[in-house]
């Protein structure tokens, strides 16, 4: 071949080289760039398990309010973490955990993210509801695999593997992680253990059992427990004689909290204090969910209002979640260090004998219902500043909506009711104890402060990069 023609082959070959090349790398990046991110769905998947925890716990026996709040934990960090790689902005928490092994996602391979949320579920669902009533625990698989269903159609058989591959191996890091708890795994078959309330009352005003109710003390040692947020140093509230010291003269204000107590429920509730009180109950197994449970319930509202999509869902979820978990743990290490009665027993024993509180079961009847466990800080107080104190982060410190949790119930109050914020339902929530009969002002204003607390470390963890 003559050196001209060779030059010009040897030419067209490396322009042609380069042409494919440069085509491959221009392939490549429109490939990349097709693979959808999580904010790019819908919250339709994680609404519906949500649907699901709702109905299914309301029905667990053991699992209010504790154990329901680990669940919520651990279940939004594994939605988050099995999703992180799919919100760039974000970035992993398992650096705060010590051995929690959590597989990474493929470095630049596809991932149908509502297939990784649905895996996330199924795998965890299966396994804290074990003992649930057989016809609501079935409904796990069945909405598993309806939405697998639904997934396969649209997503190629490759995808939809990888996609639930990773979910599943996500959710069962986090699972085994749970169970090196022993604090929590578990307790929900044993929520009193073997706690002596008896052996642990020491002084006048300290708790004692009250009845209708097991007679026992539920969940004494979950203070004990692996926090996700907060510090060891956050595990405890104020004491109550920030507000007032223990006594008995009706000059104090110990007695003045009573008195306060006592006059909402004398003779009987007006039809406000009895709504708001009702309207935020959530105390009663097989009537509604539970306490920390009623914010998933808020958080599933403001999805579907929002129209949001599903990346603010699991972050709203995770924080949610995180917030109810660490809440449980240092409100009842709170409840159990003051060990303080409830104003049932107090007022009966020094105002009025035959005075009951104004929660009642109205599906067994019984009446003048106090919770089994002390009685400061209040547990819905603390959940519901915790939870509103995330939420407020994610959708806006002026979020204005109406709760119709409890819409068209006949068993109770349950109309809905309107709010400017967050904050000012968390803080009705607060109040609610209070003409209920089942907590005094201080309870429920420690509990805003200490669970907002909360809220705000679980708003501090590093969830940008």
């Amino acid at each position: 071949m003559p050196m001209r023609n060779f030059i010009k082959f040897t030419f067209a070959f490396l322009f042609l080289t380069l042409v494919i090349s440069s085509c491959k790398k221009d392939i490549d990046v429109e490939t990349a760039s097709t693979n959808k991110k999580v904010e790019d769905y819908d919250n339709h998947v994680l609404h519906e398990w949500n649907e699901l925890f709702l109905r299914v716990e309301r029905y667990a026996a053991g699992y209010r309010p504790c154990p329901t709040a680990n669940a919520l934990g651990y279940i939004g960090l594994a939605n988050y973490e099995a999703c992180v790689t799919g919100m760039p902005e974000y970035a992993s928490l398992r650096g705060y955990y010590n051995n929690i092994n959590i597989p990474n996602a493929l470095v630049n391979q596809e991932y149908h993210w509502p297939t990784v949320v649905n895996s996330v579920n199924r795998y965890l669902y299966s396994r804290l509801f074990p003992e649930v009533r057989q016809e609501f625990y079935n409904e796990i698989k069945v909405l598993a695999e309806k939405l697998e269903n639904e997934f396969q159609a649209d997503v190629k058989p490759d995808v939809f593997i990888r996609s639930k591959n990773h979910g599943e191996a996500v959710a069962a890091a986090v699972w085994e992680y749970m169970k090196t708890d022993p604090a929590t795994f578990d307790k929900y078959k044993n929520p009193f253990e073997d706690y002596d309330w008896e052996a642990n009352f020491k002084k006048d005003g300290d708790w004692v059992a009250t009845y209708p109710g097991p007679g026992k003390g539920m969940f004494p040692y979950w203070g004990k427990a692996r926090t996700l947020a907060i510090k060891e140093d956050l595990k405890l509230c104020r004491p109550y004689s920030t507000y007032t010291e223990y006594s008995e003269d009706p000059k104090s204000g110990f007695y003045a909290q009573a008195i306060e107590v006592y006059s909402k429920n004398t003779p009987t509730l007006d039809y406000q204090s009895e709504w708001v009180g009702e309207f935020w109950s959530d105390d009663l197994l097989d009537l509604t969910f539970s306490p920390p449970a009623r914010w998933i319930a808020i958080a599933n509202q403001v999805y579907k209002y929002e129209n949001a999509s599903l990346q603010d869902a699991v972050i709203a979820n995770a924080k949610v979640g995180i917030a109810l978990h660490d809440a449980a743990i240092g409100c009842w290490n709170s409840k159990y260090h003051y060990n303080l009665e409830r104003p049932e027993s107090y007022i009966k024993r020094i105002i009025d004998p035959t005075w009951e509180p104004n929660l009642d079961n109205p599906l067994t009847s019984d009446g003048g219902i106090s919770p089994s466990f002390p009685a400061y800080p209040s547990g819905h107080s603390t959940f519901g500043a915790a939870a509103a104190e995330v939420l407020a982060s994610v959708f806006g410190y002026s979020y204005a909506m109406t709760d119709n949790c409890h819409k068209n119930r006949t068993e109770f109050s349950g109309y809905p009711r309107s709010f400017t914020s967050f904050h000012e339902m968390a803080n009705e929530n607060a109040w609610s104890r209070v003409p209920l009969g089942v907590h005094f002002r201080m309870d429920a204003e420690e509990g805003m402060r200490y669970g907002t607390e909360i809220g705000r470390a679980v708003n501090r963890l590093n969830w940008k990069k």
